[in-house]
């Protein structure tokens, strides 16, 4: 039997996939859909559930998106491949990571109670991830076919290669793990450059959108960007407290 994902409507066209603590996004695109970022290992079959959830077939999926080369993001996207033929983006930086070729670098913990102790928790679990072409090498300010066009914005800091995506005809930005939204806007798990982490925080405040997906947490669905400029004016938490 498969597993099941969680599945709700953001807005039209766009689906949140709860699958454990992670996320991951279908967008629909005509005939077409984009997935993005896949969660651990072995959600293969709770991404296809709720492809089939939407009336729709497997090969369907024609593009998965990776934020980054985190296991919770890139787990299940080999197998996800073989099932469907889709082709896959990333940024150069985490390609690497992402194929096999090498280790994912180190994290530091975020300055959060919180986050802290999701990051003890979840650094117990050491997932084997099968290694995935990356058909599509991307970078800052580049425009994806997808849904009339998705922006990356490089976002490194909790990774050296992570990207947001921009859906600027919709207003909706997603976030990765430049941020969560867990009881309240908070920093990611933790950072591989703070200082990197949270320039991207301010570079992403700067845009504009109503929508804000994360990687971990529910989205944001109203006046997400001004949120942002409160909680991260200058790279500095402003407030302890921000809710959906």
């Amino acid at each position: 039997m498969r597993r099941q994902a969680k599945v709700s409507k953001v807005t039209a066209g766009l689906h949140r996939l709860d699958l454990g603590g992670v996320n991951a996004y279908l967008i629909e695109d005509g005939r077409e859909l984009a997935l993005i970022d896949t969660g651990f290992p072995g959600q293969t079959g709770a991404i296809l559930s709720a492809v089939e959830g939407l009336g729709r077939r497997p090969t369907d999926l024609r593009h998965i998106v990776l934020t980054h080369a985190h296991p919770d993001h890139v787990g299940s996207a080999a197998a996800l491949v073989t099932a469907t033929g889709a082709r896959t983006y990333m940024h150069r930086l985490d390609v690497p990571i992402a194929e096999g070729r090498i280790e994912n670098r180190p994290l530091e913990q975020a300055p959060d109670p919180l986050m802290r102790v999701l990051f003890v928790l979840l650094s117990l679990s050491k997932p084997d991830v099968d290694p995935v072409r990356i058909d599509v090498p991307v970078g800052d300010g580049d425009v994806l076919p997808i849904a009339g066009g998705l922006s990356v914005v490089h976002a490194p800091g909790h990774c050296a290669g992570q990207v947001a995506l921009h859906w600027r005809s919709r207003g909706v930005l997603f976030v990765a793990d430049a941020c969560a939204n867990l009881l309240g806007l908070r920093h990611p798990l933790g950072y591989e450059d703070r200082t990197q982490g949270l320039a991207s925080l301010r570079r992403l405040a700067e845009l504009d959108f109503a929508t804000a997906c994360f990687g971990h947490g529910r989205p944001l669905l109203a006046n997400a960007d001004e949120r942002f400029r409160h909680r991260w004016r200058n790279g500095i938490p402003t407030s302890t407290k921000v809710t959906s």
